[in-house]
């Protein structure tokens, strides 16, 4: 047995339920269960599960209070993590206790219940702007302001030295799903204290209220920051400077620069700057220094947006007609939405990144112990440029999307190759996603390096599972599992040269499963029949999964397609050893070529809005 290195392939959200064996599965239902069962005896109803995090999941439930309903959020650490991780969730309602301000919801209350810690908050009123943003696309110029207006008040508040510590304190998390937006009023809310911490510095980066004895101890030496969502926190945090307001700053930065380019994280912000996505100029500019690679560059540009800010908001802005996008490369949909019974729960796959990295980088953060560095980072991104990230992340976007097929990317001298198969299987959100496929082709021809990039987009909902009881055994099928494949006739192809293979680019080096020959020998044989497709077996110790997304596309052919693909699954008691290995195959050859071009061509919102609407031939979207 080979015991290869196994990563978790999946970023950077957490797992689909549908990719955890089902003893896992079963254990987080039960889990789910047995919190919902907690906040019923403790008087709450309507409960259900909104979200899940590294640390914990996060409830919604509702109780009267004083003829009233009131809503709640209830915050469970994992009862898997080690107990000073767990005691975050204590310390987190330490820290919200210490700021009050309109637009952050109270502390209700930090609890424990049969050894389980609970923290309950006020709950807002919306949608955090991360699922806005994914469902909308780029949120207009107007509602950008609006929002940064907000954050500017809040940041303001955070510095003041208020509270019955007298001190600034640092949220150390801001991003897009951490501010809940009410569509209705337009109003932000700032949630999730979990990264928060008094500042060991103020926003002139002088020691906060400090003594002699306290410059002289080590608690002053060392910082006391939390790592938050690398997406989005600035450098100074990432690498474990002294805490201080110029950490939310930079989140905030990142999280206005994703919300007006449709993207999940700030670091696109050198091939697609804010100076090209239509927001006012001086704003614009404003954020771009915000985000500028010099530090005193970014703290001179933050200050201008904490001083500024009120007077930019007050603008008169309107939402200005907009020309839908055309899709850079091409986008499929269904033309009905499938049932409820068929939904896509969609992954990312993507191999090949290795050439992403930069040869020399230094591995900076392998001391740093942190469960998000470890998921979202470490493994995947560190080593890489600002745009690499970007460009990876982007992927990882389309993937937040019911979204089926596949993506090869291949950088050249001359300019970028990419042959893709996305087929989007909710016709509602298909402007967000071509604006979110048009920022990966964007940030793609932003990269100077040569590589091959592939990524398969699968819906988890279908992958099989096998198991067993020791690495020592063979992996069964069950009799009746079977790799699922849709059938839809296409014209004949006059060029069979126009289709493409599953082995155009030979053993993907960062692969570490090899297939038994039998197998091989399968795939070539259903290399010859036109479909398109991909299959990915992951093999652990106990469990074997088999990802897959067919489409066959000569129906003449369906028995020995069917057969070749039974066969498939019948040889899977052949694999030996662990790790991942997949085949992806285009419909066909259609491949879209871009030359390089480092940075996205300026755009400002219009000097005068009226005007340039009267001038153009669109109408006005409704308010």
């Amino acid at each position: 047995m080979s015991q290869a290195p196994l990563q978790q392939f999946y970023i950077p959200e957490e797992q689909s339920v549908y990719l955890l064996s089902h003893h896992d599965a079963r254990k987080l239902k039960d889990w789910v269960a047995l919190c919902q069962a907690q906040l019923a005896q403790l008087g709450y109803s309507n409960i259900e599960l909104i979200g899940k995090g590294a640390y914990g999941f996060v409830f919604a439930g509702s109780a009267w209070q004083q003829g009233v309903k009131a809503h709640y959020v209830f915050k469970f650490s994992r009862i898997t993590l080690p107990t000073h991780l767990q005691e975050r969730l204590e310390e987190e309602a330490f820290m919200l206790d210490q700021v009050s301000h309109p637009r952050i919801p109270k502390l209700i209350t930090y609890q424990r219940a049969r050894g389980q810690s609970i923290l309950v908050m006020e709950r807002a009123p919306g949608w955090n702007l991360e699922q806005v943003s994914l469902k909308q696309g780029r949120l207009s110029p107007r509602l950008i302001m609006r929002i940064a207006a907000q954050l500017a008040d809040i940041l303001q508040a955070l510095r003041r030295e208020t509270g019955p510590n007298a001190r600034p304190v640092v949220h150390g998390d801001i991003k897009p799903s951490n501010l809940v937006f009410d569509a209705t009023c337009e109003a932000i809310a700032l949630i999730d204290w979990g990264s928060s911490v008094f500042a060991q510095l103020d926003e002139s980066l002088q020691f906060v209220g400090a003594n002699v004895m306290e410059l002289m101890s080590d608690n002053l030496q060392q910082t006391n920051a939390r790592l938050g969502d690398v997406y989005f926190i600035g450098e100074e945090q990432l690498n474990g400077a002294l805490s201080s307001p110029r950490f939310d700053e930079q989140g905030a930065a990142g999280t206005l620069y994703a919300l007006a380019s449709a993207q999940s994280c700030r670091f696109g912000h050198r091939a697609i700057p804010a100076s090209s996505l239509g927001l006012p100029i001086e704003f614009a500019r404003t954020l771009d220094g915000m985000l500028d690679p010099d530090p005193q560059v970014r703290r001179k540009a933050g200050d201008y947006f904490i001083r500024e800010m009120p007077r930019m908001a007050k603008l008169v802005m309107v939402d200005l007609p907009i020309a839908p996008q055309t899709p850079l490369v091409p986008v499929w949909g269904k033309g009905l939405r499938r049932p409820a019974s068929q939904e896509i729960d969609t992954v990312v796959y993507s191999s090949r990144k290795a050439f992403l990295r930069e040869a020399s980088a230094e591995e900076t953060l392998n001391d740093v112990n942190d469960v998000q560095l470890d998921r979202y980072y470490k493994q995947f991104m560190q080593g890489m440029g600002e745009t690499e990230k970007a460009f990876l992340a982007s992927v990882s976007r389309l993937g937040k999307y019911p979204v089926v097929g596949g993506l090869a990317v291949r950088w050249e001298r001359e300019g970028v190759y990419i042959d893709s198969s996305l087929n989007l299987h909710d016709p509602a959100l298909k402007p967000a996603f071509i604006e979110a496929v048009n920022n990966m082709v964007h940030l793609a021809r932003a990269i100077h390096r040569q590589g091959v990039f592939k990524s398969c987009l699968f819906n988890a909902r279908q992958t099989l599972h096998l198991e067993r009881a020791s690495p020592e055994e063979a992996f069964h099928c069950q009799p009746e599992m079977a790799i699922n494949y849709e059938v839809s006739a296409v014209p004949e192809m006059e060029d069979r040269t126009r289709q493409h293979s599953y082995f155009e680019d030979g053993p993907d080096p960062e692969e570490l499963l090899v297939l038994p020959d039998t197998i091989m020998q399968l795939l070539q044989r259903l290399n010859e029949i036109h479909h398109t497709g991909m299959i990915i077996f992951e093999a652990l110790p106990k469990h074997l999964k088999i990802h897959s997304y067919y489409r066959l596309l000569d129906p003449q052919r369906e028995q020995e397609f069917r057969s070749l693909l039974s066969r498939m699954l019948a040889a899977v008691s052949q694999i030996e050893g662990l790790g991942v290995s997949g085949f992806m195959k285009m419909p066909y050859k259609d491949t879209r070529f871009f030359t390089h071009l480092e940075r996205q061509p300026e755009h400002f919102y219009p000097k005068d809005p009226k005007e340039y609407i009267r001038k153009s031939a669109l109408p006005a979207p409704p308010r």
